[in-house]
């Protein structure tokens, strides 16, 4: 059983049908490039135009993958096969199994890359509707899981829309490290493609949408790593998106919930619930994600010029980390722009302590009398005094003489308290939308 989180557009790049349509893509394009350059007849390359997907026996491939061990050997030979007699024998000239895979590996990754930009964006300008709405909205701000200062939810959602902008910045940045082509052949000389081979790369390269790499990359996977951890950080931030939501929806606290609908988030015995399901998905799908960078970091440890084990950890953790990733923003994406904000009872649980959020308001005040140490000192007794008598901070700092002329008679109000949380809301909101055009 997997995560509930998914996401159709990762699901299709990262599925075989596709892996093996962008198989077949490659030596299309490997083919274009040697007959453009005279080194094979221009019928082979036509005779694999008019080839798809479903003109591979599929169950055939896979079972003789199993023997051989890769699936590339049987490909061809089914490729040759399936084109006019004039063409067989011309097909994969020069390449190796991992030329082709690690080539469409490389079309995949750019293509999700291009998918988390697409999630990130949204989840951006979905969390920028509500940090603007919610400039002003106070709420308690929260550390150690316990109420510290007066803040706005504006305040505690644009750290997600910055972050997710350094996520974009990285996305971009990575592309030519990740999609790029490869062709260098058995041993990483190009021998197999001869005297042209790098003009050969750099056709398939054009072709393929891909960025040329001059150097062979077979036994070095940084870039698939990277990527790896591209995936696992986008994920990660969509996770404690969702550990908030989680957490505030918690029936103690109640001051967001995900959207409702029929038996969305339902348990199977107690009526009344309504699960968090989204965000515990987003969740689940992110650890998962993590996980799989772990395998990616031990795959990049190859010896001599190509993998004995260590390529195949890939062939499992990249898809799976790929879909994970963005199953986990897709899922963010769905909920937040139908998010239930309780503001009401946002205030009311900044008064649950009696006060006692606004300790660091009150030094603040005192220590332009008595400093910070000796105000830092009075605070923490007066807050001990409304704990053990229920009664309010105010209250009990009153009782002390040494407050005498410096408090106000009624409490501080929180709304008073925010610091620059207002206007930063109103800068972070500027800058996304800017870069946006």
């Amino acid at each position: 059983m997997s995560v509930a989180a998914i996401d159709p557009v990762a699901n299709e790049i990262m599925s075989p049908e596709a892996t093996v349509a962008g198989w077949l893509a490659f030596e299309t394009s490997l083919a274009r490039a040697q007959a453009s350059l005279g080194l094979i007849p221009p019928d082979v390359a036509a005779c694999l135009e008019r080839l798809g997907v479903a003109d591979i026996d599929l169950d055939r491939l896979w079972e003789e993958t199993h023997n051989v061990g890769y699936p590339i050997l049987p490909l061809v030979r089914q490729l040759d096969e399936l084109v006019e007699p004039g063409a067989r024998g011309k097909i994969h000239l020069g390449a190796t199994t991992q030329d082709v895979m690690d080539t469409v590996l490389s079309i995949q990754m750019k293509r999700v890359l291009h998918r988390l930009i697409e999630l990130t964006h949204d989840a951006g300008d979905a969390l920028c509707d509500l940090v603007e709405e919610h400039a002003t909205t106070v709420m308690a701000a929260r550390t150690h899981g316990q109420q510290a200062v007066p803040t706005t939810l504006g305040t505690k959602l644009s750290t997600f829309v910055a972050e997710l902008g350094r996520h974009l910045d990285r996305l971009r940045a990575a592309e030519p490290r990740v999609a790029r082509v490869s062709l260098h052949g058995a041993g990483g000389t190009s021998a197999g493609y001869g005297a042209s081979s790098a003009t050969i790369r750099r056709l398939v390269a054009d072709d393929l949408g891909l960025h040329d790499a001059v150097v062979p990359w077979h036994s070095s996977r940084d870039s698939v790593a990277e990527f790896g951890f591209l995936c696992a950080a986008v994920a990660g931030t969509m996770a404690r998106l969702a550990r908030e939501i989680v957490d505030l929806s918690r029936t103690e606290i109640g001051e967001i919930n995900e959207p409702g609908g029929h038996h969305r988030g339902a348990s199977s015995t107690m009526p009344q619930k309504a699960n968090p399901i989204s965000s515990e998905s987003a969740i689940g799908a992110a650890i998962a994600t993590a996980s799989g960078v772990t395998a990616l970091l031990h795959a990049m440890v190859v010896p001599q010029e190509r993998a004995a084990g260590e390529w195949q950890a890939e062939w499992e953790s990249v898809p799976r980390l790929a879909v994970l990733a963005c199953a986990s923003a897709n899922e963010m994406v769905g909920i937040l722009p139908r998010l239930k904000v309780n503001a009401d009872r946002m205030r009311s649980n900044l008064e649950l302590d009696r006060g006692l959020v606004m300790s660091e308001a009150y030094m603040m005040a005192l220590s332009r009398e008595h400093g910070r140490e000796t105000a830092h000192d009075l605070v923490y007794a007066a807050a001990a005094t409304a704990r053990a008598d229920a009664i309010t901070l105010h209250t009990a700092l009153e009782r002390d003489p040494r407050t005498a002329g410096i408090l106000e008679p009624e409490p501080m109000d929180p709304r008073t308290y925010l610091g620059a949380g207002p206007s930063l809301c109103l800068e972070v909101v500027a800058g996304w939308r800017s870069s946006r055009g």
